[in-house]
Formats: C-alpha cells, structure tokens, sequence
C-alpha cells in the first residue's frame, strides 16, 4: 500500500479521498443528520433534534454548523416572527445517498450476523433494502401515527 503525504485542504490535513470523506462524516452524529434529511429532504432544527432525541441541542447545533462550513447541508433563515430555519441537503451532499443507503443495508446485514434476526422489523422501523423514497413513506406513515 503506498503511503502518501499529508496535504492541506480548507486548512485541514488528509492523505487521501477515503481519509478525507472519514473527515467529513466523522462524529456520531453527521452521517445520521444527513441520513434524516435524505430522508427528509427540508426539516427545521426542532424536526431534526427530535428525529434524534439522544443528542443536545449544543451537539445538534455544532454538527449541523461543521456540516454547513464542509457544503453538504445549507441553512436558509426566513426574516420573520418567530425565526424559522431550515435545513437541507446541498448538492454535493446528496451525493452521499447512495453511500448512506449502502450503510443503512449493510446495518441490516451486520444485525443479522449478530443475531438479531430481524430485531428492527416492526412498523416503528424502517425496513432493510428499502429505496429512499419508501424509507421516507415508512418515516411520513410513523409521524402521523405518533400525532
């Protein structure tokens, strides 16, 4: 494997493509932001932090700047009262769903190497090898029963 020098990109150090899209999603937290609006494509900051309920709003906020200043998501604020923010994917970002998709089927196939055999197969659940555009029915059909 060759080793390749460490060069400078928007003042940060990669090595190669792979370290440098490991650097943009890195974090617990991006891959599924972008993940939820892939899914959705338009969510305001209430929206995404309650499709994620385990992270704070200090988190969500700082994620969702990082993932603003590296161009995959945009932020576009409405002049009114009271604010309104929305969030959505950019077009390089989109690029990324295929990517996200492959992760969330190869979630399904890992599952099941650990024996959970189906664990995440319910309603409340999105389904494996599921097109986005279902995912995004089975998210819509979950929120109207949730209301």
């Amino acid at each position: 494997m060759k080793i390749c020098k460490t060069k400078e990109l928007d003042g940060k150090l990669y090595r190669c493509y792979f370290e440098l899209t490991v650097g943009v999603l890195s974090g617990k937290w991006k891959a599924l932001i972008l993940y939820r609006l892939a899914v959705e494509p338009v969510m305001r900051f209430g929206e995404i932090r309650k499709s994620m309920p385990e992270i704070t709003e200090r988190m969500l906020s700082k994620q969702l700047r990082e993932l603003e200043n590296d161009g995959l998501i945009s932020r576009e604020v409405y002049n009114q009262i009271p604010p309104k923010v929305e969030y959505r994917l950019t077009e390089i970002g989109s690029k990324l769903i295929p990517i996200l998709m492959m992760m969330k089927d190869w979630g399904a196939e890992y599952e099941e190497y650990l024996g959970g055999r189906g664990f995440f197969c319910s309603p409340e659940y999105e389904q494996p090898n599921t097109s986005l555009q279902d995912t995004a029915v089975i998210e819509s059909d979950r929120k109207q029963g949730a209301s």
